[in-house]
């Protein structure tokens, strides 16, 4: 075969040391943000039934899965709040004893290092489990915005490092940069949700989070699935109203728009590899049908290679454990 002339493509991939020598993408442990679910209430640590190895923490738990968190080397864990009690407006969301805030101190004072992203959000507060105010039957935009500002500067002057509004209506990156400007917090960053699809994929949060809607659905405010320009537009709208990072949601069906908002925005790109997607591989590999490791770090690869600078996972400390061996 000397005549022919082809790439030896294979020279590169011809040992184990060879294929880490020319890999393109690695995970990393601070590439990782974990989810976590505060409740309020003392002594309760409820598993998920539909996301094993998930937990809704109290405050007394929270301080032992803090100190594993930190063991590992994560840097950054993201706060969903579970209130005793809720209401049309969702007040939880921004009292200064609410359980996010709370957690925020507790965390900060224990371990001031570790990076706290505040879920900046009124779904778990609110009593019809809308992201927003209720008029007729369906959320207004506007007034939901002051809320959510609110909510923001609680969780900043709580100590939270870095506001994550996940709401999804058109104007709150602006309204609440500006309100955490006024508020002597111009140095706190936002992550914004900007691209967050009206996904199936959310289930088993809803379950974690208890945030299920009373009523109809989220489609008014989430994205439609079929759509790839809209992404564009929400993320470069989000970024011009002083987004620091931007959100691509769900994660593993929607790495075309993690790309795409990767090749417009000069912001990181934080992927949210969801609930949904976690709960199948954990049902998965519980009938053996998979080797959970394997497809994991294949998935997390996958995210980074599109174009994720960051991945919020509840995978997180299972990947960190694989990445130290």
């Amino acid at each position: 075969m000397s005549e022919l002339k082809f790439d030896r493509h294979r020279r590169l991939r011809s040992s184990a040391a060879m294929r880490a020598l020319v890999r393109e993408t690695e995970i990393q442990v601070n590439d990782l943000i974990y989810p976590l679910f505060v409740i309020e209430g003392e002594n309760i640590k409820n598993e998920v039934s539909s996301m094993p190895g998930v937990f809704q923490l109290s405050l007394d738990n929270l301080r032992e899965e803090m100190k594993e968190v930190v063991e590992l080397g994560i840097q950054a864990v993201m706060l969903f709040g579970i209130p005793k009690e809720k209401d049309a407006e969702g007040t939880g969301a921004y009292a200064d004893d609410g359980i996010v805030q709370e957690a925020t101190k507790l965390i900060k004072r224990a371990y001031p290092e570790l990076l706290v992203v505040a879920d900046t959000c009124l779904c778990e507060y609110t009593s019809h489990g809308h992201c927003g105010v209720i008029k007729g039957q369906d959320v207004d935009n506007d007034a939901s915005l002051p809320l959510l500002s609110e909510t923001a500067i609680s969780q900043a002057r709580a100590g939270a490092d870095i506001i994550a509004p996940s709401n999804m209506m058109d104007g709150f990156v602006a309204v609440i940069r500006k309100a955490l400007d006024e508020a002597g917090f111009s140095h706190t960053p936002i992550m914004a949700y900007s691209v967050k699809y009206a996904s199936s994929f959310y289930g088993p949060f809803r379950d974690a989070a208890d945030s299920t809607p009373e009523f109809g659905d989220r489609k008014t405010y989430q994205m439609d699935p079929a759509n790839r320009q809209e992404a564009i537009r929400e993320a470069t709208s989000d970024v011009a109203e002083g987004a620091d990072f931007v959100i691509v949601k769900p994660a593993l069906s929607y790495l075309d728009i993690v790309r795409d908002v990767k090749n417009t925005v000069n912001v990181p790109v934080v992927a949210y590899n969801v609930s949904g997607e976690y709960s199948m591989v954990k049902a998965a590999a519980g009938n053996g049908w998979i080797d959970e490791e394997a497809i994991v770090m294949e998935k997390m690869t996958a995210m980074k290679r599109a174009g994720a600078s960051l991945i919020l996972t509840y995978f997180a400390k299972d990947v960190a454990r694989w990445i130290q061996g």
